[in-house]
């Protein structure tokens, strides 16, 4: 099977807080000649007469790459009864798909996971113990979790793969490693290549 004409890539994230730094991102990938996948952009191709949450879904499962961003926010868009946000479920769908993902975590998601871990908090069974009184270093617990699953802490280590996750502190730091990571366009494309290729062959 041959690439579309543009790779698409998905940007997934919370938004509020974080539009400047989403748009900033969507320009330098278009520059670079791919095709970007943003809510908050306008440019998600959504399902109609479906709900938010399908036209997410699918977006995931449609995209090449899956460009996630975890921030210290988790984000809008639950069932109103404490279920995942959009951002988690977008995750959680890539990860099962087994998508080609670049992944950036904000340093204060990595401190709190350390930090409730050195207190015996560690695993989600560990912090379902836990419960948040503010919106503080994070403001919800799940952004561990999401971490946890992007680098797949439930695996030995030598069978993890697709697992990178690039601790980020400011927003130019974000921008350097899109900067340095999506203006490899050949290496992307091939690289695209070749994981279609092995999902045509497992089935």
């Amino acid at each position: 099977m041959t690439i579309a004409s543009q790779l698409r890539v998905f940007v997934s994230s919370s938004v509020y807080g974080r539009e400047s730094l989403l748009e900033q991102i969507g320009a330098i990938l278009t520059g670079f000649g791919y095709e970007v996948w943003s809510s908050h952009l306008g440019t998600l191709p959504i399902v109609l007469n479906a709900g938010t949450y399908e036209s997410c879904l699918r977006a995931a499962e449609r995209c090449d790459i899956f460009f996630g961003l975890i921030t210290p926010r988790y984000g809008s868009g639950n069932d109103g009864a404490g279920g995942p946000s959009i951002t988690h479920r977008e995750f959680d769908r890539a990860i099962e798909l087994d998508k080609p993902r670049v992944v950036l975590a904000h340093e204060q998601v990595v401190l709190a996971r350390r930090l409730v871990s050195d207190l015996g908090f560690g695993g989600k069974s560990g912090r379902a113990r836990l419960k948040l009184t503010g919106r503080g270093v994070i403001d919800d617990l799940r952004l561990i979790d999401m971490y946890e699953a992007a680098t797949q802490e439930d695996k030995p280590i030598l069978e993890r793969d697709n697992n990178w996750v690039q601790k980020y502190q400011t927003d130019g730091e974000v921008l350097g490693f899109v900067g340095k990571q999506f203006g490899r366009y050949a290496e992307m494309e091939e690289f695209v290549q070749r994981w279609r290729e092995r999902e045509e062959a497992a089935q």
